[in-house]
């Protein structure tokens, strides 16, 4: 199997100039841009989900032990970041480690995950733009809110067909004119919308805490019914399960690797912290909404946070976590666009993808014909295809890429243990499988439909690989030349 030198990775990663990225990131932007991905709207959907249905008043307890399992992922991605502070996150690492066959398998589908991820974040952002603007009497003709191939009812009970999702498409192309004009800027911008939506958690939590009920957290721990996973300690442990998701998003700190200054130091207090901080707000969050309402009432509910804020005089907060929403799905797509690019770049400069990937703006540093390229796809998908098709942002690649990282730290360990590492994970190698061991289980949980389309996806990659990406792969070239 073809495999890319980890000296060969240093090397890169120590290269300067203006062909290489502007490295211009600190670890409180690589913290925020963790935070940014992480917090969605998932927060205030799940939290209410997991608690009707698994866990009761003990959603806390979930959340705790879903951040451990994601914290075996983390640790390994900190030690890889750190030694090898390269673009292209688990692509890169898979490189070295397993060869360049498994690298195109692992970055093909991060980019099915980042660009599928931000289409559809991008139409939700619309719905939830629609529905805040509703409340104070703005109404956008509906034909520009919807796909084409969606039907829209009036007030008047009239049916009209959808057009183009206008506002989906305008905040794809938003943000990728920020990613344009530098990571500096991006990470700004970024840091901006995150302290904005992680104010709007804190003020609940804050503002909710001074009317729990203690009576809601009786039993903490609801009786299991007899049935796994619905309530009891499998109820618990289930709910892990469903709320993993929402942490999932640090691992595309790692993708900023070749942005960052003082990588060694930085990647790991980026990776572990967006990971530590939203840990703690979402164990808050939990504890505060399920005081508030007893669990039995986000049963079936679409919006359960409303539910608990109805049990509050601040009924204004509804609208505020709408806003949270909004701008919670603006910081994901934006770092949405930001990871998928810098995949691109990566096997790009590799030779398996065309070199437009690669070529760098002459005064921003930054893969501008990359991001116009992904800007009208992901554009297009937004504002043509309706959400039911494209369907639920899953975490499949993500979590195939996760156990790639946990494998690559153990073999770089075996294979390489002379080189400097700025950052060890600790207790290898049992921290990387019960890394590889949690991801598994969340992958077999996930419905068929996903495996699916991750397996069609692969499929079309396989064959770009086999037709452009291998005949061209730069590494391969240059073995051919020595053995020639």
């Amino acid at each position: 199997m073809l495999r890319k030198s980890v000296t060969r990775l240093i090397a890169e990663a120590n290269e300067e100039g203006h062909k290489t990225l502007k490295r211009s990131l600190g670890p409180f932007s690589l913290i925020a841009i963790g935070i940014g991905v992480i917090i969605g709207a998932g927060l205030f959907s799940l939290t209410g989900i997991a608690a009707a249905n698994n866990t009761g008043p003990a959603v806390t307890l979930s959340f705790i032990i879903a951040a451990i399992g994601c914290a075996f992922s983390a640790l390994c991605y900190a030690e890889l970041a750190a030694m090898v502070p390269v673009s292209g996150s688990a692509y890169t690492y898979s490189y070295a480690t397993i060869g360049e066959l498994f690298a195109w398998i692992i970055g093909w589908d991060l980019v099915l995950e980042f660009s599928v991820g931000a289409a559809t974040v991008g139409i939700s952002w619309s719905q939830y733009l629609v529905r805040f603007l509703g409340q104070y009497g703005i109404h956008l003709p509906p034909q520009l809110v919807s796909s084409p191939f969606e039907t829209v009812a009036l007030a008047d009970g009239s049916i009209v067909s959808g057009i183009f999702n206008l506002p989906a498409v305008l905040v794809v192309v938003a943000m990728t004119a920020v990613i344009i004009r530098g990571t500096k800027g991006s990470a700004l911008f970024n840091a901006i919308v995150v302290t904005l939506k992680v104010a709007v958690v804190l003020v609940f939590i804050a503002l909710g805490w001074q009317y729990i009920n203690p009576a809601n957290y009786h039993p903490y721990i609801p009786q299991n019914t007899g049935t796994f996973g619905e309530f009891g300690w499998s109820g618990i442990l289930r709910g892990a399960g469903v709320v993993f998701f929402v942490f999932i998003g640090f691992d595309i700190v790692s993708t900023m690797a070749q942005e960052t200054k003082n990588p060694q130091r930085n990647m790991p207090i980026g990776i572990i912290g967006s990971l530590a901080v939203c840990t703690i707000l979402f164990v808050l969050f939990g504890y505060v909404m399920t005081g508030l309402a007893n669990y039995t009432e986000f049963k079936n509910s679409a919006a359960p946070v409303a539910i608990a804020i109805q049990k509050t005089p601040y009924l204004w907060l509804s609208q505020a976590i709408i806003l949270a929403i909004l701008i919670g799905y603006t910081s994901v797509i934006l770092v949405d666009l930001l990871g998928q690019s810098r995949v691109f770049y990566s096997m790009s400069r590799d030779g398996l993808l065309p070199k437009v990937f690669s070529d760098l703006h002459p005064k921003f540093q930054t893969p501008v014909k990359s991001n116009i390229l992904l800007c009208v796809f992901i554009s297009l998908f937004a504002g043509l295809v309706p959400i039911r098709v494209v369907g639920e942002m899953t975490s499949i690649g993500t979590l195939l890429a996760f156990i790639m990282v946990c494998i690559g730290v153990m073999v770089l360990r075996k294979k390489h243990p002379e080189i400097k590492r700025g950052f060890k994970t600790p207790w290898v190698p049992v921290v990387p499988i019960l890394g590889i061991i949690t991801c598994l289980l969340m992958m077999v949980s996930l419905p068929a439909d996903t495996w699916i389309r991750l397996f069609v996806w692969l499929a079309i990659g396989l064959v770009i690989y086999f037709t452009y990406g291998k005949k061209n792969s730069k590494l391969r070239k240059e073995l051919e030349e020595k053995e020639g």
